[in-house]
């Protein structure tokens, strides 16, 4: 069954991390009045991280769900309309000047004049009880935001490709040592980055092993392992675990409507947020598979709000 038009919105942004909502204030402040539809898990991942102390102008460092709050309320105070919702369908039109429509948790549809899309990316884990239990107490997926808390500790990297061997190169100025578990027999990464990993004396590169157990009760206190070749396990001591096996963008829905990637990343022209959809903008970890910080995303999120807002001057 169509879901019957309700609304006509002149810039719709989905998605509500520092891209969305760095959006949405340059887009109200330019009159737009912009609706955001928060996703799944409004805030997006900076939700999940408990200090955040490298985005400037927090001298003291804050943590995510406040920081992703306050970013709400200064959309908010600009006149944006957050509400809670997904968009589940779209149908993204190929003119100049065309509507897009877009349909919100399988039931609403939404015509939008532009739309900025910031709906993330996804760190994927291991998928085990143990590890998903203390994500936050020493489980991460982000060595650079949270590497920091580890200062002359002792941590493990999960991990074969070059975002792994980078964050374990990044560990390794700051920890003690540093336990690299690669799957395979090998490691992903090029050539380039395995000699760098090779040559870092606290680095240790441990093959054919995968997590069997993270330990712990409230905080990561060890990890058991296990050799996926002999059956053999064994533990280590260490204080933070650091999962690098890639990030999945959450682009599912545009999926043969946006140029994408080979990984489903969103692909942006030039300096610009501009899509292959005349309109459309994407902006934060959605099409940075690079830099995947806060304060980029929020940049690229200024950005998009900025090409919206010429676009639809152009049709003036």
């Amino acid at each position: 069954m169509q879901a019957e038009i309700q609304e006509k919105i002149k810039c719709l942004i989905i998605g509500s991390g520092p891209a969305g909502y760095t959006a949405a204030i340059y887009a109200a402040r330019a009159d737009l009045k912009p609706v955001v539809y928060t996703g799944m898990e409004p805030g997006g991942q900076l939700t999940t991280t408990t200090e955040v102390d490298n985005f400037p102008g927090y001298p003291e460092g804050i943590d995510g769900p406040t920081m992703m709050m306050q970013l709400q309320q200064q959309a908010e105070r600009f006149g944006t309309e957050v509400r809670i919702g997904m968009a589940t369908a779209v149908e993204l039109s190929n003119q100049q000047g065309g509507w897009h429509k877009i349909t919100i948790d399988n039931s609403k549809t939404v015509l939008a004049q532009t739309v900025i899309i910031s709906t993330g990316a996804t760190a994927k884990y291991l998928g085990l009880p143990s590890e998903q239990r203390l994500r936050g107490g020493g489980v991460s997926a982000c060595a650079v935001c949270d590497g920091f808390f580890y200062k002359g500790q002792d941590v493990a990297i999960v991990g074969a490709g070059d975002t792994a061997a980078e964050e374990a190169t990044y560990l390794s100025n700051l920890c003690k040592s540093v336990t690299m578990l690669v799957r395979k027999e090998s490691m992903r990464a090029s050539k380039a980055m395995q000699h760098r990993v090779n040559n870092t004396p606290n680095i240790t590169v441990l093959y054919n092993t995968e997590v069997d157990e993270v330990l712990g009760e409230q905080v990561v206190e060890g990890l058991r392992m296990v050799n996926n070749q002999t059956g053999e396990k064994s533990e280590i001591e260490i204080t933070g675990l650091f999962i690098a096996i890639g990030h999945k963008p959450n682009t599912e829905i545009f999926d043969g409507q946006i140029e994408m990637d080979e990984t489903g990343y969103l692909i942006t022209h030039g300096k610009s947020t501009k899509t292959n959809k005349p309109g459309v903008f994407a902006c934060g970890d959605v099409q940075d598979h690079e830099y995947r910080q806060a304060i980029t995303a929020a940049g690229t999120g200024c950005m998009a709000a900025l090409d919206a807002e010429r676009y639809l001057a152009t049709l003036e």
